[in-house]
């Protein structure tokens, strides 16, 4: 990851398409049936989408100013080890390579072998998820180049497939007699524990916005592109997002959406028709293709900037003559293809989602922290809102793990497990001297 890269690096359109596709996925599209049981209103769920946004923005602007200032890839692992410790960056590396991308990769599979499978119901849809899951990787083994042309093609497609549903959704529906004004009980509904733990969904959907900071050594000039990149595709995304559950609000009875893991199947149906509705389901697949890619694109580059820094992960940092790290690629596809094999859906989104949760709270402390350690240090760019918005994102974040712990202590204690497994590892593990891009 040289010098060079500033200038034959993937550009600002490219690199705000991996944004999009990290966030643009499985959340969007199943997130709403688990919310709609305990947050009967229309105010009420807007409003978790809105904050959500408003969370994911805050995050988006901190992460800015360390990818400009602390310019390398491998993300949280990156900035907590420079701010902190090498240790504590490692367990937030450590994170994202076991679950941290690993698992939305195998959400975004599970969602897709459930539209598919919809579709063309004669192979599971365990089938349909660990096929994608192999097609995908053997793309981005073809390099970089490749990974590119293919990520903007269906990043954009997605994002023009749901303005099309957006749009239909207005025009071709009678509607739902659903009210999206606030409303005598929102403000309770808003401040309950429902809302609280619907927002691990709303979360989850939001997750990606930090993407370009693990790829930041493939990026040209990164320290003006990088913060652009994720700054735009969060502001775009969370546009689309809260359009899009209006309309499925608008296109079907809560009473539908309720528990169900296809929300876009039943509103597809509402608004399409059946024909209509499966056509929009194989599009929805495409969509979940985009995600699924760009996480492939990204995890394996912080595996590859972790073994960069130690003995025991060496392996992980090789790279073809391309440049991609090809063993990285295929141990996260061990590791999906276990997800897929062995978890349910809702086992593996909570569990993820507080881990990732704590990785990005303890980056964003560590902005906070290298502001007063080092005032002087160059920053290309200045986190937007300083300090409300990273104290935003820190209280939005606390008040949601502290929620999840309470709701589902087993997989919090999971997620508690592979941190100390990892500290385990760091402890045990040479290191090499750091390698800095």
């Amino acid at each position: 990851m040289g010098t060079s890269n500033r200038h034959q690096g993937i550009s600002l359109p490219t690199a705000t398409a991996v944004v999009v596709a990290n966030m643009i996925g499985t959340g969007v599209f199943t997130s709403l049936g688990f919310q709609v049981g305990g947050l009967p209103s229309g105010f009420a769920i807007v409003m978790l989408w809105l904050v959500g946004g408003v969370c994911a923005f805050c995050g988006a602007v901190c992460y800015g100013e360390l990818a400009a200032a602390l310019p390398r890839s491998g993300g949280e692992y990156h900035f907590l080890s420079k701010i902190f410790h090498p240790a504590v960056g490692f367990l937030s590396g450590w994170l994202s390579v076991t679950v941290g991308f690993a698992a939305p990769i195998a959400l975004a599979a599970m969602a897709f072998g459930k539209y598919f499978s919809a579709i063309f119901p004669h192979a599971p849809a365990t089938t349909w998820s660990l096929v994608m899951v192999w097609i995908v990787t053997l793309i981005h083994v073809g390099g970089l180049r490749v990974a590119a042309k293919f990520q903007n093609t269906a990043t954009w497609l997605k994002v023009l497939l749901i303005l099309i549903f957006i749009l239909s959704g207005f025009v071709m529906v009678e509607g739902q007699p659903v009210v999206f004004s606030p409303m005598a009980g929102d403000g309770k509904l808003i401040g309950s524990t429902p809302f609280a733990v619907s927002l691990v969904y709303v979360m989850y959907a939001y997750a990606g916005w930090n993407a370009a900071t693990y790829i930041v050594g493939e990026i040209r000039d990164p320290q003006k592109n990088v913060p652009k990149a994720i700054a735009l595709g969060t502001l775009l995304v969370m546009a689309l997002y809260i359009a899009l559950n209006v309309v499925f609000l608008y296109a079907a009875p809560m009473s539908e959406l309720d528990g169900k893991l296809d929300v876009g199947h039943v509103a597809a149906d509402r608004i399409f028709g059946h024909t209509g509705g499966q056509v929009m389901s194989a599009l929805i697949c495409l969509g979940l293709v985009s995600s699924i890619s760009a996480m492939t694109w990204v995890g394996p580059r912080v595996m590859k900037t972790m073994g960069q820094d130690l003995k025991l992960l060496a392996p992980l940092a090789a790279s073809d003559d391309r440049g991609v790290p090809v063993a990285a690629l295929f141990v996260q596809l061990s590791i999906v293809v276990t997800l897929l094999l062995t978890a349910s859906f809702e086992t593996v989104l909570t569990c993820v989602q507080f881990s990732i949760q704590l990785g990005s709270f303890a980056t964003v402390v560590g902005l906070i922290v290298l502001r007063i350690k080092q005032p002087n240090l160059p920053r290309p760019y200045h986190c937007w809102g300083y300090p409300i918005t990273p104290l935003l994102f820190l209280g939005i974040s606390l008040w949601m793990m502290v929620f999840v712990a309470k709701k589902h202590p087993h997989e919090t204690l999971t997620g508690m497990g592979l941190i100390l497994l990892g500290w385990i590892v760091y402890f045990i593990s040479p290191r090499n001297s750091p390698t800095e891009s």
